[in-house]
């Protein structure tokens, strides 16, 4: 299914009970919402617990409209997809899964939109990481090579294996999600938030440091786990699922 937000046709699904707690899941950058959240069990694990999931490809992404203006990635442009995702399905508030870019996002519906979401799970998002290397991952994207920055030879090998994947337009959009620099604004956030990170995650660092600055955050660690690892991992969705279904 598709939507218009401001212009920028955007794909979306949802699946599970239609009487459901609503939850919506926004996928890390150069995925989709099929990679990341069905091929992972997700959308099964949380459909089986009773959640309505609201599937979004990000614009520039998946089966969304992909327009090569950095301008049309700026973190609250995305936010504002997410909500208007919500208000399209008549939605006035529900819980929210991010990985990664989806997490970033996630912060921001949540500081300019308070009240849209009632708790949130945010996975593989610290307080630096790629997106501090935006300029070396875009840069890979549009050469059409890989670079010998470590964190852009890994994003451009996941991105260019797959054929969906617009390098152009992904290049413009890790340009416009730059991290929240602004601790004050950090700390005006009252959403339960659950943030996640594997403890070999080099991409996601500082994660310690991100929920001191965040009065209503918590984090999990996972042993072993990296940033593309710790997706799939039963110690993330566990942690998830007691989180989501609590009663505080």
């Amino acid at each position: 299914m598709d939507f218009d937000s401001d212009g920028v046709r955007l794909h979306y699904e949802v699946n599970g009970p239609e009487n459901g707690a609503p939850l919506i899941a926004v996928h890390g950058f150069a995925s989709d919402y099929r990679l990341n959240w069905v091929g992972s069990r997700w959308q099964e694990t949380l459909t089986n617990a009773g959640f309505r999931v609201i599937g979004l490809d990000c614009r520039g992404h998946g089966h969304s409209d992909k327009p090569h203006d950095q301008a049309a990635y700026a973190v609250e442009t995305m936010a504002n997809d997410v909500v208007r995702l919500l208000d399209h399905l008549a939605v006035s508030a529900a819980a929210y899964l991010g990985y990664s870019m989806g997490s970033r996002i996630g912060l921001e519906v949540m500081l300019d939109f308070p009240g849209r979401i009632q708790r949130a799970v945010l996975g593989g998002i610290g307080g630096a990481g790629a997106i501090d290397r935006a300029d070396e991952i875009a840069r890979a994207f549009l050469s059409g090579e890989p670079t010998d920055d470590p964190v852009a030879r890994t994003f451009y090998t996941f991105a260019s294996s797959r054929p969906t994947n617009d390098l152009i337009a992904l290049a413009a959009c890790i340009g416009g999600l730059r991290p929240e620099r602004n601790p004050d604004r950090l700390a005006k956030i009252r959403t339960p938030i659950l943030i996640v990170v594997g403890d070999h995650d080099e991409i996601a660092r500082g994660a310690p440091e991100l929920i001191e600055l965040i009065p209503s955050a918590r984090l999990v660690t996972i042993a072993g786990r990296d940033h593309m690892s710790a997706v799939v991992a039963r110690e993330f969705k566990q942690a998830a699922l007691e989180f989501l279904t609590a009663d505080s």
